[in-house]
Formats: structure tokens, C-alpha cells, sequence
């Protein structure tokens, strides 16, 4: 009895390696454009080492932002609708007016960003901040 060998059609072994190519193309596609998309913040100007500013104490407006929440303008309590009308007023009196802020280590992130963010839309062009002293 003689017996034949069937050949099989076998599909082609490259035909995969393509797809293979194709993917490792499309991951680095997909990191390539998530680094775009970045959220940018705040973007706070740095005063020139060349032109240092001369501030008066007087155009000076201090702003404590407490552990709790509350803000307050020179020892009195203020609510952040009402920061802004305070500040505006100010600004009428004092063009250059510096704002200091002076955050509670404590402080939650979002109330920070609340009044960084409404002093931002008053167009106040001399902004400080600092950290208040833990101990």
C-alpha cells in the first residue's frame, strides 16, 4: 500500500510579524500624543533678578488663608465672593497694590486655588505668597 503525503496549504508564517509591526507602531503613536496633553496650571510670572521692585508698606493688602478654610484680610474674616469686592476696592485706592498671601500649611489645595484663582481675574499685577510657619 503506497500512502501519499497530503500537502496542506499553510497560511503565511509573515503575515502576523506585519500586525506585530503595526501594534508596536500605534503604542508609541498613542505615547507620543498623551505627552501633549498636559495641564499647565498656574502660570506665574518671576520677578527679573536685573529690576528688583520697590513695594511700600502701606500698598500693601495681607491675605491669611487659615487650616479651616477661612480668609482673612487684615485680621478681619471675609467670605471669597466678598475678597474680591475688598480687593477691588483697594485696587481703586492703590494701583499698585500688592497682594501677600500667607497659606496655613494646613490648608486644603482647593481653597488655595480658590483665591490664587479670583485674585488671577482681578488683573492684580503684584501677587506674593508664602508658607506660614509651622511652629
Amino acid at each position: 500500500m503506497i500512502k501519499r503525503f497530503v500537502r496542506h496549504n499553510v497560511e503565511d508564517a509573515g503575515s502576523s510579524g506585519s500586525l506585530n509591526d503595526l501594534s508596536f507602531l500605534l503604542i508609541i503613536f498613542f505615547i507620543v500624543i498623551a505627552g501633549f496633553n498636559v495641564n499647565k496650571g498656574f502660570l506665574l510670572n518671576l520677578p527679573s533678578k536685573e529690576k528688583p521692585i520697590v513695594v511700600n508698606t502701606e500698598d500693601i493688602l495681607k491675605c491669611s488663608l487659615l487650616a479651616d478654610g477661612r480668609i482673612l484680610i487684615e485680621g478681619n474674616e471675609v467670605a471669597i465672593d466678598e475678597l474680591s469686592q475688598k480687593v477691588t476696592a483697594k485696587l481703586q485706592k492703590w494701583p499698585n497694590m500688592t497682594f501677600l498671601l500667607t497659606i496655613s500649611p494646613d490648608a486644603h489645595y482647593q481653597s488655595v486655588v480658590d483665591v490664587i484663582s479670583t485674585i488671577r481675574k482681578l488683573k492684580v499685577e503684584n501677587f506674593s505668597f508664602r508658607m506660614e510657619n509651622a511652629g
